[in-house]
């Protein structure tokens, strides 16, 4: 009897086997090598036809392929290299980052995709059409954000840091409390601090400074002063006192670390750049407290001129604090040196139009100016 030899179907797989794993390492290298160039490429090369043409090659594959390995895989590397395109586009030319960014976000490019979202229009139909000003009609005030409320889930490490500071606060402002709780009561004892009769920014400073000091303990500051700062200890040495940082890598691993023990104040955040592209950077999604509060003066002088002045002062790392007033965003800029508000033409003056605080200086027959 003659057997026949004939081959088996798992043979045809079997060898077909080494082809696709170089046809799979091939495309790796290619997406690897799509991102490495990019970060690699001098900002001066960056033009803005080149990220629209990366959202071409993008929207291409998402219409022509199924969400494949090796399609998904070319797809991320594309969106890392317009990242990459759009951060060094920031370092060579902000203004037309902005101007990009808002023309193809959020159509083609989610918000949460760019590498800065500060100047980058949310919505470009819901930019107010008039102008508000206040009862007296003194100066215009500032419109609400129009954007619906965000409902925030904290977490038990979230609960207990808000209990403390809320505890801290109480502490620093002479037994300013409220029967609210959460971030409601904070709000309510921030309100009522800021309205005392003779009140003056200086003090919210310090009452702020003072309860970020004992939130962060008598250890991290001098911790962080040395190993972020590059400021000398007192060892009895001629540099004692001299720094000579912040270290390379202390606005990076900044924004790492700030996410987790501040989210109970400003509510959700995550790293990105800065505005002159490079890293440092932690954007707000949209901040727990300026929503609560509803208050421009509340967040400039309990949040981002104490905050700025801490960092400064307290830790030697330089910081600007960029609240957005539309969409509620904020932009941390950690190693950048702040402008005065004054100074600073994207900080609006004026109230918000549905201030508490202004409403209550307004009935109480106040003169005195609780939003800038």
């Amino acid at each position: 009897m003659r057997l026949s030899m004939s081959a088996s179907p798992s043979d045809g797989g079997a060898s077909e086997w080494p082809s696709r794993l170089l046809e799979q390492s091939k495309e790796v290298a290619s997406c690897v090598n799509l991102v490495l160039s990019a970060i690699l490429l001098p900002p001066e090369k960056v033009e803005a036809e080149d990220i629209v043409k990366i959202c071409d090659e993008i929207d291409a594959i998402s219409a022509t392929t199924s969400s494949s390995g090796s399609s998904s895989l070319r797809t991320k590397a594309l969106e890392a290299r317009r990242y990459e395109y759009l951060a060094k586009l920031m370092q060579k030319d902000y203004d037309a980052y902005v101007a990009t960014a808002s023309f193809l976000s959020p159509s083609r490019i989610s918000r949460q995709q760019l590498p800065n979202l500060q100047d980058v229009i949310i919505d470009k139909n819901s930019i107010p059409s008039e102008e508000y000003v206040s009862e007296d009609g003194g100066a215009p005030l500032v419109p609400d954000c129009e954007l619906e409320p965000k409902k925030f889930n904290d977490n038990l490490l979230d609960t207990v840091l808000l209990a403390i500071f809320r505890k801290l606060v109480e502490k620093n402002t002479n037994g300013v409390t409220s029967d609210k709780k959460g971030i409601d009561g904070l709000v309510e004892q921030a309100r009522t601090f800021m309205l005392q009769p003779g009140q003056t920014p200086e003090v919210q400073h310090k009452m702020v400074s003072d309860t970020l000091g004992d939130l962060m303990t008598p250890v991290l500051p001098p911790f962080y002063r040395i190993f972020m700062s590059g400021i000398v200890p007192d060892i009895g040495t001629k540099w004692d006192g001299k720094q000579i940082g912040p270290w390379f890598y202390a606005p990076w691993l900044t924004t790492i670390v700030t996410p987790t023990f501040f989210a109970f104040l400003v509510g959700p955040s995550y790293p990105n750049r800065r505005k002159d592209g490079h890293v440092g950077g932690l954007v707000v999604e949209k901040c727990k407290f300026l929503q609560e509060s509803g208050c421009k003066g509340i967040c400039l002088h309990e949040c981002k001129l104490p905050a700025q002045q801490f960092f400064q002062d307290n830790l030697g790392l330089s910081l600007t604090v960029s609240p957005n007033f539309v969409t509620q965003e904020c932009q941390w800029s950690f190693g950048e040196t702040p402008l005065p508000p004054s100074e600073d033409a994207s900080f609006p003056k004026g109230c918000l139009v549905g201030c508490e605080s202004r409403k209550a200086l307004a009935a109480s027959g106040s003169t005195a100016d609780a939003c800038n």
